[in-house]
């Protein structure tokens, strides 16, 4: 006979049901924090991603980092290294292994240092030693470049290499100062102020190659700030890479990426300066060459519109002669036409003359009333007229008419 169990039937839970749950509660119970811890078991794998282990005297704990987060970390984690890292808590549920999915990681202490990098930037503003107005201009063509670095850095090098192919002929001189490690602040402090004294350069690079911000702290230092702010030679900090800033860099007049951009700003490229000088003189020939064909053809033009007073006088004796000769010819045809005018008027006169006619045998006969008689109708018997003929006039009466 079976036995009934009468205790309601709980839910069973497959592993993965577990795994995921107990993945959920972790995640959200954990926010994002930073836990620090020795570096052990570090694997970085074909994917890109980062796998380790984080310890203490007491206890361990694995943890990953994906390659979208790691590629933002300037180094390489070692084995021992002490780092601190911010991390949120998951379980891998394909293993049930309790893991750190890590956002960031920073060698260990490097939070003191940030702090103490804040603070003495905050001062140092507030002091007014990165004020804008009191930096000065770079020379653009300096006498003599004084570099403070390493004497066996690299960034040396590269500075001297970048100068002699930009502007072999300045000057450079050598400050040589260690540049990281214990009293290398104050030495470099001492190389600047050196410089200062000198007063051989009329330009100062302060560099160093890249590093850690532990490698990179000689620059993070009061004494070096003071130092870049009390020199009476213009400064260009090179320190680092890009990325990379120090407070030597906020002081300094001028902050170069790199040694080499330094170097770069320190000096005008020779063979730039000399192709602009070839431009400009170019520009300057073709300008004047405008300007003398202009004038020249401007001299042409008013030397052609100038004339002597010899020639005026002269133009002007032979534009008279012209007149008078214009003058008389023109009274001569005056003078024919008038004169043709009147013979030809004095001949239609002449024609017009009654003595003319008279002469040829006619006569005018005029009443008593000096009225010219052309009717014979106008006579009467008895009446006394007077006839006038060429050479002469006689009175006579009318005894008889005689009609046609």
């Amino acid at each position: 006979m079976a036995v009934s169990d009468s205790t309601p039937q709980q839910k069973i839970l497959t592993v993965s049901e577990l795994n995921r749950l107990a993945r959920e509660i972790l995640e959200m119970s954990f926010p994002l924090f930073w836990v620090s811890g020795e570096v052990s078991n570090f694997t970085r794998a074909a994917s890109g991603h980062w796998y380790f282990s984080l310890k203490d005297a007491g206890a361990q704990v694995r943890c990953v980092m994906f390659k979208g987060r790691n590629s933002y970390v300037g180094f390489m984690p070692r084995e021992g290294d002490k780092i601190e890292a911010r991390a949120t808590v998951t379980l891998y549920e394909a293993r049930g292994d309790f893991q750190l999915t890590v956002e960031f990681i920073q060698k260990a202490g490097l939070g003191t240092l940030f702090e103490a990098f804040e603070r003495l930037k905050k001062a140092l503003s507030t002091e007014g030693l990165f004020d804008a107005a009191r930096k000065r201009p770079i020379p653009q063509f300096p006498k003599a470049i004084g570099i403070v670095t390493s004497a066996d850095a690299a960034a040396l090098r590269d500075v001297l290499t970048t100068l002699k192919r930009r502007n072999p002929n300045i000057p450079v001189i050598i400050y040589p100062t260690p540049v990281q490690g214990k009293g290398a602040a104050a030495r470099i402090a001492e190389a600047i102020d050196m410089a200062n004294q000198r007063a051989e350069v009329d330009t100062l690079i302060v560099c160093r190659g890249g590093g850690s911000l532990e490698d990179l702290w000689s620059f993070n230092e009061e004494i070096v700030a003071r130092a870049v702010y009390q020199s009476q030679i213009p400064v260009i900090s090179g320190v680092g890479h890009e990325t990379d800033f120090t407070i030597c860099d906020f002081v300094a007049d001028l902050r170069a990426a790199t040694p080499t951009a330094a170097a770069e700003m320190a000096c005008v490229d020779i063979v730039t300066l000399q192709n602009n000088l070839k431009q400009i003189t170019k520009t300057m020939y073709q300008r004047i060459e405008r300007l003398i064909h202009t004038h020249t053809q401007r001299l042409d033009y008013l030397a052609k519109r100038l004339i002597s007073p010899t020639q005026k006088i002269q133009a002007s004796q032979a534009h008279l002669r012209q007149l008078s000769l214009r003058l008389a010819a023109g009274g001569d045809r005056q003078l024919r036409f008038h004169q043709h005018r009147l013979q030809s008027l004095s001949e239609r006169l002449h024609l017009l003359n009654p003595n003319q006619v008279l002469s040829r045998g006619y006569a005018i006969v005029k009443d008593a009333h000096d009225t010219v008689v052309s009717d014979v109708h106008q006579l009467s018997h008895q009446q006394l007229v007077h006839i006038t003929f060429a050479n002469g006039g006689i009175h006579a009466k009318i005894h008889e008419k005689n009609s046609p």
